[in-house]
């Protein structure tokens, strides 16, 4: 099986410009290829994952990734598949999420000398010169064209900023700056980014007379159509410090029957063939396989080491005893008790299990919120430092999602 379908198989291509170019670069290890990467947080996230595993696979195979940081077009804002304006962020903000991404995008890509590259598009992008640029390139868009392309049209429906309507102009300008720079020729993305990669096909052909390919990449989707990597508290993140390595891989061991086996074929390295096998797997054999994506995902983003430590929590958890000293832990300190006794409100924000004290309240008024064994009703429930046991105590939201809170 070759590279290209083997990419096939799994289930990860979409849409592409011309199948036997791209099947003859990626096979022959003869693609330089980027994709983008906007630092609107201070993390990747699930969304994100993919596509580091997709930029992996294929160095795997001899190609070489370019991973670009839109240091620059994070300063507009991709309007794909939104319904509002994205919050416009500071010059400081952009570059702390951009250092950030680096150090994340270094667990799956090998950036020594000749095997990748990091690039940021505010080097070039930050430099051009308005007019410049219309003069430059400004004749090779068709605005019939831009106003009918798919990344625009929710935003359509409630109102296009010119601001954003010059992203697509930006993201084919980097193709372009790549292709000349770094002998880019090819970019991959996700299928919501088809229109804005076509413009830098096209931009490439008409101002160099050279083709240059896209391909964009399947989202993950789960079997209701909806985007994966979201929970009722947010993102799931790729920093530990904002998703334990306990919770996602609880995220992963908790995936729908129906989305295991996707997950497996598009996020992991495990072989097809024993892919192959697992889909026949059915009751405890099926919760066996989810273990497997588990441990597999939370290894590749975290490592051995923390998703050994993950998977011995849940074993501890929902297996029944066990050593418990994986779980997520909060250590509460003097000054939580500064006027004798902590609210339950304030303990469940403060081990992170609820955004705000509002969603606290929400959680403890569902019944969703059990504290050692004891559902708790009374929103204003209060504990000393007595209540904890020298072992620690065990708080859980809803059914799955466990911590472990210390008295130091």
């Amino acid at each position: 099986m070759t590279v290209y379908e083997e990419l096939v198989a799994r289930g990860l291509i979409a849409q592409v410009t011309d199948e036997e170019e791209i099947q003859e670069l990626i096979n022959n290890g003869k693609a330089v290829f980027y994709i983008g990467f906007d630092p609107t947080a201070d993390s990747l996230h699930v969304g994100h994952f993919m596509a580091l595993c997709l930029m992996k696979r294929l160095q795997m195979a001899g190609n070489r990734p370019i991973a670009l940081i839109g240091g620059g077009t994070a300063m507009v804002g991709d309007p794909s598949g939104r319904t509002d304006m994205r919050q416009m962020l500071t010059p400081e903000a952009i570059a702390h999420n951009s250092a950030c991404f680096q150090k994340q995008m270094s667990r799956f890509i090998d950036f020594s000398e000749g095997k990748a590259l990091l690039v940021n598009n505010a080097d070039w992008l930050m430099n051009l010169q308005y007019v410049e640029l219309l003069r430059e390139v400004g004749g090779c868009f068709s605005v019939n064209n831009m106003l009918r392309a798919e990344c625009y049209k929710q935003r359509m429906e409630k109102g296009l900023s010119f601001l954003e309507f010059n992203y697509m102009i930006m993201q084919s300008y980097d193709f372009y700056a790549l292709y000349q720079k770094y002998g880019c020729n090819m970019q991959f993305g996700g299928d919501d980014q088809w229109s804005n990669m076509l413009g830098g096909t096209e931009l490439i052909r008409k101002k160099l007379g050279k083709d240059a390919y896209a391909m964009t990449i399947t989202l993950l989707l789960n079997s209701e159509g909806k985007k994966m990597g979201k929970t009722q508290s947010g993102a799931v993140w790729l920093d530990a410090a904002k998703t334990s390595p306990y919770d996602f891989y609880q995220y992963w061991r908790n995936v729908d029957d129906a989305d295991v086996i996707k997950c497996m074929k598009m996020l992991t390295f495990v072989p097809l063939e024993e892919i192959t096998e697992m889909e026949k797997a059915q009751g405890s054999e099926l919760n066996a396989v989810k273990a497997r994506l588990a441990r597999e995902l939370t290894a590749l983003v975290h490592g051995e080491e923390e998703a050994a430590r993950a998977e011995a929590a849940a074993k501890a958890l929902f297996g029944g005893g066990g050593d418990l000293t994986n779980v997520p832990t909060t250590t509460l300190a003097a000054e939580d008790f500064a006027e004798g006794s902590l609210s339950l409100l304030d303990l469940l924000v403060r081990c992170g299990l609820a955004a705000s004290k509002g969603e606290a309240r929400r959680l403890v008024q569902q019944g969703g919120v059990v504290f050692e064994e004891q559902k708790m009703t009374d929103p204003f429930a209060a504990f000393t430092p007595a209540d904890f046991p020298a072992a620690g105590a065990m708080l859980r939201k809803g059914k799955k999602t466990y911590h472990k809170v210390l008295v130091s």
